[in-house]
């Protein structure tokens, strides 16, 4: 039986979660003691000490060293939580000494990026002190780097995590998609085409299981085709332009958003493609529990999102 919330905030201290993470990271007792500084006598005994308060064993003990359980690996889960929120107290307190008004860290799936980096825009004009650190990346990377605390929020979707029961989120967009190439392509003077005419192309898209990739799939096989055989698997927007304007041959699946931006520049074609099917909305995600910064509550305001607990969950009106 887990002891009482009093008797584990008393009995446990910063140095216990400083080894749990050095454990699961060296994988051994005497490795984990050097990273902390303690003997390996003394790592044990503090070892014995977490187990005890906890009364739960959270590493089973092979002949290659310490490998976390299913209760290890959640009591180290927090106790990076709670390392990385110091870590981001201290920040902000160096950030108001130095006359700076906090630190946003926030994730983007690409497709997103228009429109954020519109909100961003708005929240520096009311908050020009503020920095930023804006990740771009898929899904399932955005959400592990949320749930380790190095990111405050994610626009993203929940549905690429295995455990969505640990974020809190809310819908802040519907996504529509569009198929893009190269102003050489041959279906770039077209006025219409079908998903046969691209069934021999070489496509630009996400990695398999990432939801873009899942659709495309969807739309190949509702329309009776084959997926494509020919690939470039890659997050990286620049990456995805780059060949685009290297190969006019290529082609590639964007939101609606990102499309439009391109073409406004001449970077890109829209292709006269209608595609059936429709992504999931983007999400504004962030950890179940997790304290909510003033820039944090800020930029969620200009998404139209209420900052009360009770309405997180909730579209916005």
């Amino acid at each position: 039986m887990l002891p009482k919330l009093s008797s584990m905030i008393s009995r446990l201290h910063l140095r216990h979660l400083r080894l749990l993470i050095a454990l699961e990271d060296a994988g051994s007792l005497l490795k984990a003691a050097e990273r902390v500084g303690l003997t390996q006598p003394g790592a044990s005994k503090a070892l014995q000490e977490i187990e005890e308060t906890l009364n739960t064993t959270l590493f089973t003990r092979t002949n290659r060293g310490l490998r976390a359980n299913d209760a290890g690996l959640c009591v180290i889960r927090y106790a990076r939580l709670i390392q990385t929120n110091l870590g981001q107290m201290r920040e902000e307190m160096e950030a108001l000494a130095s006359g700076h008004r906090g630190k946003l860290a926030i994730g983007t799936v690409m497709g997103a990026v228009p429109f954020l980096t519109e909100a961003l825009t708005q929240l520096f004009r009311k908050r020009p002190a503020i920095s930023v650190q804006l990740v771009e990346d898929s899904s399932a990377e955005l959400l592990r780097q949320l749930g380790q605390g190095r990111l405050d929020m994610a626009i993203c979707r929940t549905t690429a995590s295995r455990r969505p029961d640990l974020y809190d989120s809310v819908k802040v967009r519907d996504e529509t998609l569009a198929v893009v190439a190269n102003h050489r392509h041959p279906a770039a003077k077209k006025e219409r085409i079908g998903l046969a005419d691209l069934a021999d192309a070489r496509w630009v898209i996400y990695s398999a299981n990432m939801p873009t990739r899942l659709l495309l799939e969807r739309e190949f096989q509702h329309a009776g085709l084959r997926f494509p055989l020919y690939l470039v698997e890659t997050t990286s927007a620049f990456a995805t332009l780059s060949l685009l304007q290297k190969e006019p041959s290529f082609v590639a699946l964007l939101s609606r958003d990102v499309a439009n931006f391109c073409s406004s520049f001449g970077m890109t074609s829209i292709l006269p493609l209608h595609l059936r099917l429709r992504s999931e909305p983007y999400e504004l995600v962030t950890r179940k529990g997790a304290p909510i910064s003033p820039a944090a509550r800020q930029l969620m305001e200009e998404f139209g999102v209420s900052t009360r607990p009770k309405d997180l969950l909730s579209d916005p009106a």
